[in-house]
């Protein structure tokens, strides 16, 4: 195994270590979970680069960079649900979203059609990265209607908007590609 996978499956342990993190220690200012959670998208980059630059792109690596990024985005949300930080519809959104495109992905690469990243769904992934982050540390802006909005409620917003919209481009860059 290469070390750009190697990376991206330590990413995917760092997953229920986080969870641990988030559960257990369910409280503002979370910072050893943010840690872990920055720890795990830094290897995300890093496996990403390295697989570049040493030109060691694998079909692994393909197959396994989407999922544990997937994975580390699910888990914390997830846990957020538990903890109550976030309401549990805007979880089934975001990963639902994330399980539709995987599976319209994964049936256009059987009928050898290749749907790559596009730019609104790296857009989705780093409003993600920073709701993780901000809910984890808790940055309150201001009262709204009793209750208190966060940075992090407010990247996850933007994240739901960009997950929607970049999904619908999945699908109409899938259906053009098919031929019925």
């Amino acid at each position: 195994m290469n070390l750009p996978n190697a990376l991206t499956v330590v990413r995917i342990f760092l997953v229920p270590l986080l969870m641990v993190f988030l559960i257990a220690n369910a409280r503002p200012n979370n910072y050893p979970a943010v840690a872990i959670f920055l720890a795990a998208v830094f290897t995300d980059w890093l496996d990403g680069f390295l697989a570049r630059r040493r030109k060691q792109v694998t079909t692994l690596g393909h197959l396994l960079d989407p999922i544990a990024d997937k994975l580390l985005i699910a888990a914390a949300l997830i846990s957020f649900v538990q903890v109550g930080t976030v309401p549990a519809w805007v979880v089934v959104l975001v990963v639902g979203r994330d399980i539709a495109v995987t599976g319209l992905r994964g049936i256009a690469a059987s009928q050898g059609l290749i749907i790559p990243a596009s730019n609104l769904g790296r857009y989705k992934m780093f409003a993600e990265v920073m709701a993780v982050t901000f809910l984890m540390l808790d940055f309150g802006l201001s009262p709204f209607g009793g209750r208190s909005v966060t940075l992090g409620h407010l990247f996850l917003g933007v994240a739901v908007i960009l997950g929607i919209a970049s999904g619908g481009d999945y699908f109409l860059r899938f259906w053009r590609q098919m031929s019925f």
